[in-house]
């Protein structure tokens, strides 16, 4: 059955395609870039159709090549598995998960006891930073919770969760506020333009266009900060329900005018294709779309 299978085309196609860069590629397999190019073009031959586009930094996967992929990835992560779980010292069962810090923060740390509790055998290693990771470049990344309105082509979108925006203050802010501009706190990202475009759309819906950020509001660069400093009486903030949901939930939080909401975008847990199949990844995908779900 396997006897024509052209396993090292396929190994090295796998990290052409993961890595995209024949030349990375080359240097994770301890060959020259020329061996992978040669074995690539064999596996072409083998197919009957292109796997890869050139480009000027790399090469990209053609549409076919993104499908093989998909399942060669899957297929040689499934035989590393069943060898660690073969082995007299299996491998432990770890995953590593990235996301913000805002995210781990104010939502995803307070809920992990429930997995720990559900999956004790397995440990979560978190990695928080603003910066995107490559999840087909980095091997060591299992899991990316991640925040846009954007697609994520070439990955496996496991779950998401969708936010809406609202105002929300103290609750004796809230209690005495009149009809004054009270004093704003709000989120400076590296582009501000996504927050002051949350004030403008949540403004013009309660119609209190007077309420544009002034010029002394009180910014912080991430949401977490933004929300102790509202829950400290600095002034109303624009948060999204995601993150907002336990303080409110306490009590420390309450909505101004619960009736005005604003779209938001989704937060979205992104794997490799086929990595979703190692038995870690798999126990946390499963309660993550259970705790989306009483989210939502």
């Amino acid at each position: 059955m396997f006897a024509t299978l052209p396993v090292t085309a396929l190994r090295t196609f796998e990290a052409a395609a993961r890595l995209r860069s024949f030349k990375l590629a080359a240097a994770e397999l301890a060959v020259t870039a020329t061996a992978v190019s040669h074995q690539v073009k064999a596996l072409e031959r083998h197919v009957g159709f292109a796997l890869f586009e050139r480009v000027p930094r790399g090469v990209h996967l053609t549409d076919k090549g993104a499908r093989l992929f998909a399942g060669v990835h899957g297929a040689l992560l499934d035989v590393t598995q069943t060898l660690d779980a073969l082995r007299a010292a299996p491998a432990s069962g770890a995953l590593t998960l990235t996301t913000t810090h805002s995210f781990a923060a104010l939502w995803l740390v307070p809920r992990l006891g429930r997995f720990h509790q559900a999956f004790p055998q397995y440990q979560l290693n978190l990695n928080t930073s603003p910066e995107p990771v490559d999840l087909l470049r980095d091997a060591s990344m299992d899991l990316a919770i991640r925040y846009s309105r954007a697609q994520w082509p070439g990955l496996y979108a496991a779950c998401a969760l969708q936010e809406w925006f609202g105002v929300y203050g103290a609750p004796a802010l809230v209690a005495r506020q009149g009809k004054r501009a009270p004093a704003l706190v709000t989120v400076r990202w590296r582009d501000s333009s996504l927050y002051d475009q949350g004030w403008q759309d949540w403004c013009e819906a309660a119609g209190l266009p007077a309420w544009r950020l002034p010029a002394a509001v009180h910014a912080y660069e991430e949401e977490h900060y933004a929300l102790q400093a509202a829950i400290a009486g600095q002034g109303l903030v624009l948060a999204s329900s995601v993150m907002v949901s336990d303080s409110v939930a306490a009590g420390t939080l309450v909505a101004y005018r619960p009736e005005v909401r604003v779209a938001g975008a989704a937060y979205t847990a992104l794997c490799a294709p086929g990595r979703e199949r190692h038995p870690p990844l798999r126990a946390f995908l499963g309660w993550l779309r259970k705790e989306f779900g009483a989210q939502a």
